[in-house]
């Protein structure tokens, strides 16, 4: 099924953003920032209900809905532009000592995909599961918080920055 269809009605999902090769690109403060006024901008514009995420070094995950049940476009027009915004960050910035590798994995990923002509930062797929009730709910916020603890990076989900669990987090989230 096509992944334009799978979140197209009004319903939370989980979903994954995932960089290309698993590129560790989130590694950069400025990056994951970058991030963090998209993600803003879609919340403040484009009716984005965010309800748990969490940044990681080469993927997000997202606990979301769109109020119109048009998350799947919202999803697209999100990756596109964050997607140039980040690339153009990568590529101009003469102090990124990983620029030239990450323009050959961006490039490497582009031939493989008719809909990116020269590069392609995120992964085709955001693999969007339903969240049908309360329990599929609750188990994905508490995955999405758990993940930077499971990769060794904190103690407490709280202590990870660029997570809904902090309280102090840049981005503010909706009540489940």
């Amino acid at each position: 099924m096509s992944e334009l269809r799978k979140a197209n009605y009004d319903a939370v999902f989980f979903v994954t953003l995932t960089v290309v090769s698993w590129v560790d690109v989130f590694t950069r403060k400025a990056y994951c920032e970058e991030l963090v006024r998209n993600i803003q901008y879609c919340q403040q514009h484009k009716d984005l209900e965010l309800y748990a995420y969490v940044i990681m070094s080469n993927h997000m995950h997202w606990l979301a809905g769109q109020k119109d049940g048009r998350l799947n476009y919202l999803l697209r027009d999100f990756k596109s532009y964050s997607a140039k915004q980040l690339l153009s960050m990568i590529y101009d910035d003469p102090l990124e000592s990983r620029r030239d590798w990450m323009k050959i994995v961006f490039q490497y990923n582009a031939k493989f995909q008719k809909q990116n002509a020269e590069n392609m930062f995120w992964q085709k797929t955001n693999h969007p599961i339903d969240c049908y009730n309360a329990k599929v709910l609750l188990e994905k916020r508490d995955y999405i918080h758990e993940n930077p603890v499971k990769a060794g990076l904190v103690m407490e989900t709280e202590h990870w920055w660029y997570s809904s669990a902090n309280p102090r987090s840049p981005i503010k989230v909706m009540e489940i």
